[in-house]
C-alpha cells in the first residue's frame, strides 16, 4: 500500500510518500521550512503562511513523484494533517489531501500532527516496539504519553503553561536572538560556561509527571535585569543555564514516567528532541536506568509529511479512520487524547 502524506499545520510545507511492502518503505518526502519569510517579523504570520503552502504543494508533490519513480495512479491512500494547527495553513493541505483522493478514488486519512510525531521514531532503524512512553517536546507541546499502539494514547503529563520549545523561543527574543529562537539559543549555550548561572527547576520535584517552564522565563527576565550590561559571554552563560535547568527537568521527568508506567522503552519525538544536549543528557541518564532511548532521525524531529504518511499507513493497516474522500473540516485545536 502506497500512502501520500501531507504536513501543513503551521510553516513548514511536507509531502511524503511511504510503502508498507517490505516491512515499510520511505519512498521519497521534500519539505520546504518557510523560516525566512516569517523571520522578519519575529513569529509565523498565519495568512503568510497559508498562501506559502498553495504555493509549495503542488511542486513538492511533483517532486515526491519523480525521486520515487512512482506515478500518480498507484497511490492507494492520502493522509493529511487534520490538527492542531494554524486554521488556514490546515485547510491548504486539507483541500489538496482530499481532492487529490477523490480524483484517485482512494482513501482519505485525516491525522492528528502529535499523533505523527509520536510515531516518527518508527521511521528509524530499527524501531522501537509498542509500548512505550513517549517524551514530545515541541513548540507548542510538552507532554508525556503512554503509548500502547496506534489510536492507544494516554496522557501521563503536561505543561501546565509555556511548553519547553515556547520557553525557549521567548528565551531567545529576551537575549536578543532572531527566529526561530530555539536552535539559536542551544547554538549560543554551547559556548556558555556551565555553573556560572543558577536557574531554578520547576516542578522538579513535584509529584506528578507535569511540566512549567513559565517561571523559568520569568527568572531570565529577572537576570538580564539585574545586569547593568549584558555582553556576548553573559548571554550565552545565561544560555546555557537556561538550557541546562530545561533538560535537566524534561530528564528527570521522562524517566520517571518509565519508572512508573513499567516499561523500558521511551521515545523523544518533537522539534526540541533535536537538543544536542538533551539527548546527550537523556542517553546518559538512561543508560544508567537501563532504560533503551529512541529518536527519530534529525530531519524529522521538525514538522514534515513522512511522519504523516507513516501515521496514516498505520493507521489503515490497524483499520482505523478510513474515510470516504469529499467532505473534510480541520481542528485547528484537538487534544491528542480525544
Amino acid at each position: 500500500m502506497l500512502v501520500l502524506g501531507i504536513e501543513s499545520s503551521c510553516d513548514e510545507t511536507g509531502v511524503a510518500l511511504y510503502d508498507t511492502a517490505d516491512g515499510g518503505v520511505l519512498q521519497a518526502h521534500a519539505l520546504h521550512s518557510q523560516v525566512r519569510m516569517h523571520e522578519d517579523y519575529g513569529g509565523v504570520v498565519p495568512e503568510l503562511a497559508s498562501r506559502d503552502h498553495i504555493r509549495r504543494l503542488v511542486p513538492l508533490f511533483r517532486r515526491v513523484l519523480a525521486e520515487s519513480g512512482r506515478a500518480r495512479h498507484e497511490i492507494d491512500a492520502v493522509a493529511y494533517t487534520q490538527g492542531p494547527g494554524l486554521a488556514g495553513a490546515l485547510l491548504v493541505g486539507a483541500a489538496f489531501a482530499e481532492a487529490l483522493a477523490t480524483a484517485l478514488d482512494v482513501p482519505s486519512v485525516a491525522i492528528h500532527h502529535l499523533e505523527g510525531h509520536l510515531l516518527s521514531p518508527l521511521l528509524a532503524h530499527p524501531p522501537p516496539s509498542f509500548p512505550f512512553v513517549a517524551l514530545l517536546v515541541s513548540g507548542g507541546h510538552s507532554q508525556l504519553m503512554r503509548v500502547g499502539g496506534v489510536g492507544d494514547y494516554v496522557l501521563l503529563g503536561e505543561t501546565l503553561d509555556d511548553a519547553a520549545g515556547e520557553a525557549f523561543d521567548k528565551t531567545a527574543k529576551l537575549l536578543g536572538l532572531g527566529y526561530p529562537g530555539g536552535p539559536a539559543l542551544a547554538a549560543l549555550a554551547e559556548r556558555g560556561r556551565p555553573g556560572r548561572i543558577r536557574l531554578p527547576r520547576p516542578m522538579l520535584r513535584s509529584d506528578d509527571l507535569d511540566f512549567s517552564f513559565s517561571g523559568l522565563k520569568t527568572a531570565v527576565v529577572t537576570r538580564v535585569r539585574e545586569l547593568a550590561t549584558l555582553d556576548d559571554q553573559q548571554r550565552a552563560d545565561i544560555a546555557c543555564a537556561f538550557q541546562e535547568a530545561i533538560v535537566e527537568v524534561l530528564v528527570s521527568k521522562a524517566l520517571r514516567a518509565v519508572e512508573l508506567s513499567g516499561l523500558r522503552r521511551l521515545v523523544v519525538a518533537g522539534g526540541v528532541g533535536a537538543n544536542r544536549h538533551l539527548r546527550c543528557c537523556l542517553d546518559a541518564a538512561a543508560a544508567a536506568a537501563g532504560v533503551a532511548v529512541f529518536y527519530p532521525a534529525l530531519e524529522f524531529c521538525t514538522d514534515n509529511g513522512a511522519m504523516i504518511a507513516l501515521a496514516g499507513a498505520l493507521r489503515l493497516q490497524a483499520g482505523l479512520n478510513g474515510r470516504t474522500p469529499g467532505a473534510f473540516a480541520v481542528r485547528p485545536r484537538w487534544p491528542l487524547t480525544e
